[in-house]
């Protein structure tokens, strides 16, 4: 059936609001955000109420491929490499090793079980390997809570960095199917050729987009997040095309540029997160439109069998394995097994397969979608249950966004900083005029009982007030956060010391 522009731009327009608000009760309800957008677009399928006709795997690949780029470009762009550094080399071991094992097991497994050949349940495992980036970052990065230690930034970086390991395998394997003489060992040099390109090609983008932003001032900031985005689509295509990867060079590009000051920063990442929520919701309803749920139920059996082996045996090894020398302990990597979150990633990689004549392609994609939706139903909401029981949560403050946008880049010399005044402070109960501040110094706002107060000379400081400080020169703002922060019993004067008797 043809649909003209009006009645796709009407669908699409009423899709995309029915996700919106079904991801604002999402939580209400405990139900993962991200099944409710595949839900949605199983709802408005020819087997769903809105009976729209959509069986065309080139269009959903393009279209999953595109919201990758812009999704992983995201997740870069928001991780903060102190945060990241750390924890790297165990991301990196679990994003190879951990997705080598863990689809290596599940191709055994599923050769073992059912009448797949090794290679095809190799193929099947490699398209489940990894972890989704979209799923975790929706999940971790919505919440009013984290996790102890450094677990959250190893599991965001996990999930942005083994898409491209798992991508190569997919692509490997099918080119074994295909040229029979092609084999693992002489694939090696194509891995290590594929991942240097796209991490060096990645970082050449980012300091070329940093050149770019300090050298020419455009005549209108909306200009900046288009020239990005151009930038991001330049970055992915130019290093496929050298054969390199380019889910790693759209990640790398977004961390570099992430950690980097340059002008219009802070409107970029509220533009990117935008985007990146858009692709996200427009990927996993076409994804959903793809699918029958009659052939979903067909696959059940087999389906939930490779499920329980993926979570609860290949995932855990893969984990156990990977980190085998960290310092992480058991029930920290017992976690880290379980977030072994399927999202709309295997999906995308399982639309490649009728694209390449692979024989069977329609059960591999009904079976990988329905591995997807077990994953993202039992892992995705009982994170946080599973932490919780682990004793690996920790409470923080929901953190607030004062009412002024300031770039920070290289070329602004001021200083900001929030702080938080907390009870043994020795400015607490003294008026602003009574602090003694550096002169260049400005408490812009204090934010109070959910209120944000504009505050004078006689405004008194109270437990709990978070301020926003701003100073002349970027390097006042430490002496400035002393002094804030002084204990009481360190601004005493000394008349409370003991005198010398003569």
């Amino acid at each position: 059936m043809n649909y003209t522009i009006e009645q796709i731009l009407f669908g699409g327009s009423i899709l995309l609001f029915l996700s919106i608000i079904a991801s604002k009760t999402s939580g209400k309800l405990g139900i993962p955000t991200l099944l409710l957008f595949l839900g949605v677009g199983m709802m408005a399928g020819i087997e769903g109420i809105g009976g729209i006709s959509f069986n065309d795997y080139k269009v959903a690949h393009t279209i999953g491929v595109i919201s990758l780029v812009f999704i992983l470009f995201t997740g870069g762009l928001e991780t903060q490499w102190k945060e990241v550094k750390p924890v790297m080399w165990r991301g990196i071991s679990l994003s190879t090793l951990g997705v080598l094992v863990t689809s290596g097991l599940v191709g055994i497994f599923i050769n073992q079980i059912s009448n797949f050949s090794l290679l095809e349940g190799m193929l099947l495992g490699a398209i489940v390997s990894s972890t989704d980036a979209a799923a975790v970052f929706s999940v971790f990065r919505g919440k009013t809570f984290s996790l102890k230690g450094n677990l959250k930034n190893l599991l965001e970086f996990e999930s942005g960095s083994n898409d491209p390991m798992a991508f190569f395998l997919v692509l490997s394997i099918i080119a074994m199917m295909n040229h029979q003489e092609s084999s693992l060992i002489g694939l090696i040099p194509d891995l290590v050729i594929n991942m240097s390109v796209g991490a060096i090609g990645g970082y050449a983008v980012a300091l070329f987009m940093l050149f770019v932003t300090k050298r020419i001032s455009l005549d209108h900031d909306g200009l900046y997040p288009a020239l990005t985005f151009s930038l991001i689509l330049f970055c992915y295509s130019l290093v496929t095309y050298f054969s390199g990867n380019g889910f790693l060079a759209v990640y790398i590009f977004g961390l570099v540029l992430g950690n980097k000051r340059f002008m219009h920063k802070r409107a970029l990442l509220n533009f990117y997160d935008g985007i990146a929520w858009l692709f996200q919701i427009l990927m996993f309803i076409t994804l959903g439109l793809l699918v029958l749920p009659q052939e979903i139920a067909a696959v059940s059996g087999i389906g939930i069998v490779i499920s329980l082996f993926l979570i609860f045996v290949a995932r855990p090894v893969g984990v156990f394995l990977s980190l085998m020398f960290s310092p992480y302990s058991f029930k920290e990597k017992t976690f880290i097994s379980w977030v072994g979150l399927r999202g709309a990633v295997p999906i995308v990689f399982a639309t490649i397969l009728p694209l390449n004549n692979i024989e069977q392609s329609n059960t591999f994609f009904n079976i990988v979608f329905f591995i997807v939706l077990l994953s993202v139903l039992v892992q995705g909401s009982t994170l946080f249950k599973v932490a919780k029981f682990l004793n690996l949560l920790r409470e923080t403050e929901v953190t607030m966004k004062f009412p002024i946008d300031l770039d920070s880049t290289e070329t602004i010399k001021n200083g900001m900083k929030e702080i938080l005044i907390p009870e043994s402070s020795a400015i607490v109960g003294k008026s602003v005029v009574e602090l003694g501040l550096p002169k260049g110094t400005l408490i812009m706002y204090i934010y109070r009982n959910h209120h944000f107060i504009t505050p004078n000379g006689a405004t008194v400081i109270e437990v709990g007030d978070k301020m926003l400080i701003m100073t002349d020169r970027k390097t006042d703002l430490f002496s400035v956060e002393g002094q804030l922060l002084a204990k009481k019993k360190e601004v005493q004067d000394d008349e409370s010391a003991p005198k010398e008797v003569t």
